[in-house]
């Protein structure tokens, strides 16, 4: 995928990273240009929070090049202290003895963002009631909100997000999502980690599929659908008694999945798709609707992950 560099605003160039004898991160390379959503998925232990690492300057890669907001992360005290730049951790831990709202004012005073904004950021992700209760009584959830609070300090134009909804609600998984829309229409970048692909896969610009610290896909949801080239379904409805009919008129070629007395599904492959939707709106009155169905983000992963192996062999 072509990329304007000057818009760049993190480049990877084949970076590697090794732990003993263990290599984590195998001849890694990507650009994410501004204002971007980039979502990284895979497995645990496919290497998407040591990724995070390197972006953030954590760690060093082993060799490749890491370039962040213009300069290199792990070598640049600009990028450590960047007061733009928004991180949540998978695993969030804060000082016990101190409450809610003094957590997030200690940050914001770090940050140099206005303490006003810690009430309204607690009461966006459900804390208001906790703010000056011990962050040693929330539970898991609370933290994580908790968390979530201090990444979005200041309307920070680089996230780093890592897992950020677990052990969120359904609502507040949806809330926090608003809020990331929010700062993208701003021209926020963000760089995130989840397993909950349904929730990711309608907000990001990209997805980068990793597996055993490979990148083995990257590109946008129609990019991944052409790549993996898997059957586009079609659910047709017809006059009641018509499925017959239907199938005879549409041929033999059709690949027809299911039918019963009124639905037939069927599938083909993208390039097959718009001839067969021609074929199928001349049947005239007897369609009473179509559904076309491509595959979801979930699917292409699948594909993705079952059809690739890391040792250069075949699946």
């Amino acid at each position: 995928m072509t990329s304007n560099k000057t818009n760049n605003v993190i480049s990877l160039h084949a970076v590697k990273k090794r732990y003993g004898n263990e290599t984590v991160v195998s001849d890694v390379s990507f650009d994410i240009q501004s204002g971007e959503c980039v979502v990284l998925v895979g497995h645990n232990g496919a290497g998407k929070t040591t990724l995070m690492k390197l972006m953030l300057g954590l760690t060093r890669p082993s060799s490749g090049e890491v370039n962040v907001l213009g300069a290199n992360p792990a070598v640049s005290s600009a990028i450590a202290q960047h007061k733009t730049l928004g991180y949540l951790p998978e695993s969030v831990a804060f000082y016990e003895a101190m409450t809610g709202r003094e957590v997030l004012a200690f940050y914001a005073r770090l940050k140099e963002a206005s303490t006003v904004d810690c009430d309204n950021l607690l009461d966006v992700v459900g804390l208001a009631h906790a703010a000056k209760r011990r962050v040693g009584t929330y539970s898991k959830g609370m933290r994580q909100r908790l968390g979530l609070a201090q990444a979005m300090l200041g309307n920070p134009q680089l996230l780093f997000l890592d897992e950020p909804t677990t052990g969120l609600d359904p609502i507040l998984r949806q809330q926090f999502y608003q809020l990331i829309d929010a700062l993208h229409k701003e021209g926020a970048t963000s760089v995130i980690s989840s397993h909950a692909l349904n929730e990711v896969e309608a907000r990001a610009n990209r997805f980068i599929i990793m597996k055993a610290g490979n990148m083995i896909a990257s590109g946008t949801l129609d990019e991944l659908y052409q790549l993996a080239a898997l059957p586009v379904r079609l659910k047709v409805s017809v006059t009641p008694g018509q499925t017959a009919n239907v199938a005879e008129r549409l041929g033999s070629a059709t690949n027809i999945s299911e039918i019963n007395d009124q639905v037939l599904n069927l599938t083909c492959i993208n390039g097959e798709k718009m001839p067969l939707i021609r074929r199928i709106t001349e049947l005239g009155e007897v369609v009473n609707d179509l559904q076309i169905m491509p595959p979801k983000l979930d699917e292409v992963y699948s594909h993705f992950m079952n059809n690739h192996r890391t040792d250069g062999g075949q699946p």
